[in-house]
């Protein structure tokens, strides 16, 4: 018994089969002037039982049959016209062929591949339409009213996506060329430029926006959402360019409009063939990757093929979640967990020498300044410093070809232990550099979203109804994505001929408190009820980064958004002290690890620990945008 299916191909042949016989015979009544003489007649039914075989064999060759008329589009229509061309071609041919004894007038073989185009095309955007109508089109009223911000392509998607939801009713769009002002799109108009989106949420009783505006530059997202934040509206946005592009998500997976949407740039060009040829087929080892730099460097990784990725981290919960979602995205990649401390040179040169990895990126560190800094500078110091040491000295040993060290801004002219001890692992990769293994530093800043991230304490307070707590009213800082942050590692770690410190291009930077107060307006909070309150610099704390030390100077590379750093060439002939001072097993205390860090790096001046003035409000702490590493 036949399936569902091919009753639907068999329902659909025969109506296309009926529709043949029905243009055959119509261009016959109008070639005639709707009277076909008796002698004519019988010639069209003569031709007919030629022809109707011909066409029935031509639409089933061509695959007519295999989707939809649900989903009807102009592929189909295209393979309409097609099979109905080459019918028309074969017909007269047939004709003579097979010398059928019958008179067919020219005008017939004209309109009769017309007339079938229309029947058969007609046909199927007729149940398209009107399975649309049947299943969206009484639940169409039920969605909230929503203004769309963006009257191109991308809205132009949204509004047809948003068609067949339940939840979102486009009403009008807003968009400031006036060359689409009051043209109507799916049945939605153009209002008028973003600046009347009052005036038009107030029309239609519109709460929500959304900009569908993915590729425009940031200060226009940022007016756009300051123009719904000031209406009172909730503000929504598509999926970013880089993720309609690459199909990753739909146009319709819309979502809060974020602070990180306003701090948007330009998206990073890779050398995609590079980067193929530098990782494909290689086995590569990335320690860390249970942080936010670390993971993301994994996603990015496993779209070049690797032959096999190994994850080096000490945190068992982080190593298992990175685990299981490469194991969801990328199946067909080779992926070895590996529970280790990067301190560990047993452990270290275990795992080299059995995988034999071509390529470390190395993220393992501990980042969070205030942290680091009181009871804790020791550690930081020889997980950050030491680790480094124990993975570039192994790295060398197993005959690595590039070791790529994840470094900070902080490291520049450094006020906190976390800073040094950075600052510390970049010196001992320079002095180790050239005995085989190339070894490249990536300085960046502070990342969106990453472990001690800002905005994730920001959306803590408000949602508590604040304060926010800053740490000082001047206090700047840059800001990368955290995709953006690693897809330039990777770039820089391909660039990279030994010995560099690469940085990052990390823009303007942003006042903390400029982000609070954007953060606010676009939560659609009251911001007379959540203030901003100030708290102090905590210890280690600078008011401003630094991307480059005062002696330094940069080239430029290639990429637009790389600088090669000339940094002061590490004292060789330090390195061995060096070592020996980071092989202490402690513990030390913090006045003692500040001592010695002076004695290594002349440029380190520590901050005297700020005293924080809380208010009446009680205590409230605030977590800078941190170094980018993850870990």
């Amino acid at each position: 018994m036949p399936n569902r299916l091919d009753t639907r191909a068999l329902l659909a042949f025969l109506h296309d089969l009926m529709v043949a016989a029905l243009a055959w015979c119509g261009t016959y009544w109008l070639r005639f002037n709707l009277e076909i003489p008796t002698p004519f007649v019988e010639d069209m039914l003569r031709t007919l039982a030629w022809v109707l075989p011909l066409q029935g064999g031509i639409f089933l060759a061509f695959g007519l049959y295999r989707g939809l008329w649900r989903f009807a589009s102009l592929t189909d229509l295209r393979r309409i016209v097609f099979a109905v061309g080459l019918a028309a071609t074969l017909v007269p041919l047939i004709v003579v062929m097979f010398r059928v004894q019958a008179v067919i007038p020219r005008s017939v073989l004209l309109m009769d591949p017309v007339l079938l185009v229309l029947f058969m095309g007609g046909s199927r955007f007729a149940y398209r339409s009107w399975k649309e109508h049947r299943l969206y089109g009484l639940t169409a009223a039920l969605g909230e009213p929503v203004l769309v911000l963006g009257a191109g392509a991308c809205g132009n998607r949204l509004a047809k996506d948003l068609a067949q939801s339940r939840e979102w009713r486009v009403v009008a769009y807003l968009d400031d060329d006036p060359v689409k002002l009051g043209r109507v799109i799916h049945n939605a108009k153009v209002f008028g430029p973003l600046d009347r989106v009052a005036d038009c949420a107030a029309v239609f009783g519109a709460r929500d926006a959304i900009i569908a505006m993915p590729s425009a530059s940031r200060n226009v997202r940022r007016r756009a959402a300051n123009l719904c934040a000031t209406a009172g509206l909730r503000t929504l946005t598509v999926p970013s360019y880089e993720d309609l592009i690459s199909g990753r998500t739909a146009v319709a997976k819309v979502r809060q409009f974020e602070v990180d949407d306003l701090l948007g740039r330009d998206p990073v060009v890779l050398d995609l063939s590079g980067l193929r040829d530098w990782l494909g087929g290689h086995v590569v080892l990335v320690t860390g990757p249970g942080g936010s730099i670390g993971s993301e460097l994994c996603r990015q990784l496993a779209r070049f093929a690797p032959a096999r990725l190994l994850l080096l981290e000490l945190s068992e919960y982080a190593l298992y979640q990175i685990e299981q979602e490469l194991r969801e995205t990328a199946p067909e990649l080779e992926v070895v967990c590996l529970v280790g401390d990067v301190k560990n040179r047993q452990r270290v040169a275990e795992v080299l020498r059995i995988f034999k990895p071509s390529l470390i990126f190395h993220a393992a560190a501990y980042k969070h300044v205030p942290l680091m800094e009181v009871g804790n500078a020791w550690e930081a110091v020889r997980n950050n410093a030491h680790g480094t040491a124990v993975l570039a000295t192994e790295a060398l040993a197993a005959g690595v070809e590039k070791l790529v060290l994840i470094s900070t801004d902080k490291a520049v002219n450094p006020s906190s232990v976390m800073g040094a001890s950075k600052r510390l692992a970049e010196i001992i990769c320079q002095g180790l550099q050239g005995r085989g293994t190339q070894f490249v530093m990536v300085r960046f800043g502070n990342v969106l979203g990453s472990t001690g991230s800002v905005i994730p304490k920001f959306r803590e307070q408000i949602a508590r109804g604040g304060p926010i707590t800053v740490t000082h009213p001047e206090i700047t800082r840059y800001f990368m994505s955290i995709p953006e942050a690693a897809q330039l590692v990777l770039q820089a770690g391909l660039m990279g001929q030994g010995g560099q410190i690469l940085v990052l291009d990390m823009g303007e930077p942003v006042r903390i408190a400029d982000l609070a107060r954007d953060m606010i307006r676009l939560s659609g909070a009251d911001p007379d009820q959540i203030g901003i309150e100030f708290v102090g610099l905590r210890p280690g704390e600078k008011l401003y980064e630094e991307l480059l030390v005062d002696a330094e100077a940069t080239l430029p590379t290639p990429h637009p958004k790389l600088r090669v750093a000339l940094a002061r060439d590490a004292d060789s002939a330090l390195q061995p002290m060096l070592l020996a001072w980071l092989e202490q097993r402690g513990p030390i205390e913090d006045a003692q690890v500040r001592s010695g860090l002076r004695r290594w790096l002349p440029e380190y001046q520590p901050e005297p620990a700020a005293v924080p003035g809380r208010s009446a409000a009680g205590p409230a702490e605030i977590l800078p945008l941190q170094a980018g590493s993850s870990h």
